[in-house]
């Protein structure tokens, strides 16, 4: 019996738990994680950069400090893996960095006595039109990519974008009292492990806290949840979202 035990296989490690395990202080394992996902930063920084990312690229160098950075501050209260967290923060990183270099670009023309200055001017402004057009092109790919994690997180919580839409707050002081109901929930450790972990909104321990009553808080309970998981998540559009529907 004994030897059956002892031959047992050991449970192999997920990645969020080595994550774990080096924020407790096992830092050995962090250059083996990061060496071992390398294939996946590259890829994540080709998908930004439209290109084959070689290990010797600048671009690359930021996807992988990204990376590091995601080991560091994952959560898994914040509902998603460490793959997509680091996902969304080596592409967020790489594209401050092209925006970075391209404010600090300048196109040098060689002398020549056939360019007139309309031409330079021409070929300057196209220029900045392209850099222009790449970055509204790489947001709108970030933005997309923020909402379909979030898509995938609400399901979670048997929630969908119909949900929403049919069920948020029709006036505008209706919603920013569910989405202070929100924060104030997330501020609160206790309520939120509540919904994080039972995947359920804490109406009666909520109610408390908030000046609207238990009937509002459970008619706007898909609303409330959903906006509890954008403060708790690393959305930076979606965060835009909230910020704009409370300066309205």
């Amino acid at each position: 019996m004994l030897g059956l035990l002892f031959m047992t296989k050991k449970r192999k490690t997920t990645l969020e738990e080595s994550v774990a395990l080096i924020q407790q202080g096992e830092d050995s394992l962090r250059n083996e994680i990061i060496d071992s996902y390398k294939p996946f930063i590259a890829k994540t920084v080709s998908a930004v950069c439209k290109r084959y990312i070689h290990e010797t690229d600048d671009e690359f160098s930021i996807g992988l400090i990204a990376f590091n950075e995601a080991i560091d501050k994952y959560s898994p209260e914040k509902g998603s893996s460490l793959l997509s967290f680091g996902e969304v923060l080596i592409k967020r990183r790489v594209i401050d960095y092209i925006r970075k270099q391209s404010r600090n670009k300048t196109i040098s023309f060689e002398y020549n006595s056939d360019l007139q200055d309309d031409d330079s001017q021409s070929v300057s402004f196209e220029n900045e039109l392209s850099i222009d057009e790449y970055n509204r092109k790489t947001e709108q790919e970030l933005r997309r990519d923020e909402i379909m994690h979030f898509q995938k997180l609400l399901t979670k919580y048997e929630l969908s974008f119909n949900d929403l839409l049919e069920n948020s707050p029709k006036h505008a002081d209706a919603r920013k009292n569910a989405i202070m109901a929100a924060k104030l929930l997330v501020e609160k450790k206790e309520l939120r492990e509540i919904l994080l972990t039972k995947k359920r909104l804490p109406i009666k321990q909520l109610e408390e806290l908030v000046d609207v009553s238990r009937k509002t808080l459970e008619r706007n309970r898909k609303y409330i949840i959903a906006m509890a998981l954008i403060f708790t998540s690393d959305y930076v559009y979606l965060k835009d979202y909230i910020k704009g529907v409370l300066e309205t």
